[in-house]
């Protein structure tokens, strides 16, 4: 039985990766980070350790102790938890707080190196998830109007460029112009912005990144992102295809269908 480490942050994809890989005959020893982690994650694993965002110490301790030579890491992390000093912090992550390059790809490559030395390899989510991948088209019954395929065409290179610089993965368009940009905040931030300043009928454009390391960076959309885009009045919201997880695809299509928003896999 294959023994995996699952790292989880905030969010369902841990909880969903760690029932689907068990199914698939893994044994899954979760590291909840318990300011984010969601409580049923501890149940959706064989065992479970919760550990706050600084114990790097016994988290450590207990790789060592599990056994762990294969690990995954999901969820989503904040980083201003990580440098708020309020409870002070761990040797091991104040050499990530010294370091002049704190993008969330340079952290994560860190990350990945000091589990190598420690011989952990860091292992591809999508091998467990291939069905969260959707397939490229337009998902739902509504189809976007030609103005709103024109804030498609019109946005999807912005958002990749803006990805290419580890800004962010999201940008929002209306009438060819852009709305917001994604940043530290976050997808749910950068919508409610686009609402504020532009009002209804906005685009949501989400990407990965050019070379976007699928180990530990796979980009997610799921029911609560199609909820805000509704209760914001958006209309589009357009993702790529095979290079990100679409969570619990159903509850997606029926909160669209009934807010009139249309799904664009490109």
């Amino acid at each position: 039985m294959e023994r995996i480490g699952l790292i989880a942050g905030g969010g369902k994809l841990p909880v969903i990766f760690a029932e689907e890989a068990r199914k698939k005959g893994a044994k899954i020893i979760g590291f909840a980070i318990k300011e984010m982690a969601l409580p049923e994650f501890d149940k959706a694993c064989d065992r479970a350790h919760r550990l706050g965002i600084k114990q790097i110490k016994k988290f450590l301790f207990l790789l060592v102790a599990e056994r762990i030579r294969k690990i995954v890491m999901l969820g989503k992390v904040d980083k201003s938890v990580i440098y708020n000093n309020e409870h002070g912090a761990d040797e091991h992550l104040r050499r990530f707080e010294k370091e002049k390059d704190k993008s969330d790809y340079s952290i994560l490559d860190k990350v990945t190196a000091e589990f190598e030395k420690m011989g952990i390899k860091v292992i591809e989510a999508g091998a467990y998830l291939d069905n969260l991948f959707p397939p490229k088209g337009i998902l739902t019954k509504r189809h976007p109007s030609e103005k709103e395929a024109n804030d498609v065409s019109f946005g999807f290179p912005i958002a990749r460029e803006i990805a290419r610089f580890d800004i962010g993965q999201t940008v929002i368009v209306k009438d060819k112009s852009v709305v917001s940009v994604e940043a530290m905040e976050g997808t749910d931030e950068t919508i409610k912005r686009a609402a504020k300043l532009s009002g209804s009928g906005f685009t949501v454009i989400k990407v990965s990144r050019p070379e976007q390391d699928m180990r530990w960076d796979v980009p997610v959309v799921g029911p609560e992102t199609i909820k805000l885009i509704a209760e914001n009045k958006g209309k589009v919201l357009a993702i790529e295809a095979k290079r990100m997880f679409l969570v619990e695809r159903e509850a997606c299509l029926e909160i669209a269908e009934k807010n009139g928003i249309s799904i664009v896999v490109k």
